[in-house]
């Protein structure tokens, strides 16, 4: 059966797991491969790990650090960070990854995506569009290389230009909203849908189970990603790996179902 997915993401910094609010003041919050562990106790539905220091530096993947996690990992993981070649894909998914996450490097040239899943199948091909809202404006942009480098490529012209190269999934992943925990932004998320069919998750802007709740029940079967909502607890934001209770998540599917019957 179908279900959405309650995903974790975690961003890593000089093999540090680090939190950012919009994409900067990054704050660090521990070791990735603790925080692996007991997302394994936690029955995660998904994992991904976001190097994102690699594309920024010119980096190529950290096959010994993915390596690390893959081996640690009990759930579907999800690996992005510096990979720009059909090689590095192959070698990370080798490692025991499920997916290989691009962004640049498809922006740059989306027949990669064709290249990539061709080899590897196109579930194994996941694009992460980093979006933000141009200023005075309704128009969205995507971002890459940290929301540093304006595209100015709209999301809804590249995401379904990627989905016919390839791509398996789209990640929408909101500048604005990262680290904020006040809610997904919902209407970046139905525009996108209108325009593609692959799978799709989301991710910026979870601060509770209802924000997870709210986006699953508008859109049904979806993956619903968090960082900051999985890494800290309490209004003064401490440090503690964390996830929905089963009965909770149960809740979740079963409004995800109700929507689509």
């Amino acid at each position: 059966m179908l279900r959405p997915r309650i995903i974790p993401c975690l961003l890593v910094r000089d093999k540090g797991l680090v939190k950012t609010v919009k994409f900067s003041s990054d704050k660090y919050v521990g070791d990735p491969i603790n925080a692996v562990r007991i997302f394994n106790e936690k029955e995660v539905d998904e994992l991904i790990v976001v190097d994102i220091d690699a594309t920024t530096k010119g980096l190529g993947p950290d096959l010994k650090m993915i390596e690390r996690l893959a081996a640690e990992c009990r759930m579907p993981f999800c690996y992005g960070g510096g990979v720009k070649t059909v090689e590095q894909a192959q070698a990370i998914i080798s490692l025991g990854v499920e997916k290989v996450a691009l962004s640049s490097a498809l922006v740059d040239d989306p027949s990669l995506a064709s290249r990539i899943a061709d080899k590897l199948g196109r579930q194994s091909v996941v694009s992460v569009l980093d979006v933000k809202k141009k200023r005075f404006s309704s128009r969205y942009e995507v971002w890459t290389h940290n929301a540093t480098r304006n595209t100015h490529l709209n999301p809804l012209e590249l995401a379904p230009l990627l989905q016919q190269h390839g791509v398996g999934e789209i990640v929408i992943n909101s500048i604005d909203h990262d680290g904020v925990m006040k809610g997904y932004d919902l209407g970046i998320v139905e525009q996108i849908r209108d325009v593609t069919t692959v799978p799709m998750s989301v991710l910026g802007g979870a601060g509770s189970v209802a924000d997870i709740g709210e986006l699953i029940k508008k859109f049904g079967i979806i993956g619903a990603g968090a960082g900051s909502l999985f890494v800290f607890k309490g209004s003064y934001k401490a440090v503690l790996i964390n996830y929905p209770t089963l009965a909770d998540r149960e809740a979740l599917v079963r409004a995800a179902h109700l929507r689509s019957a």
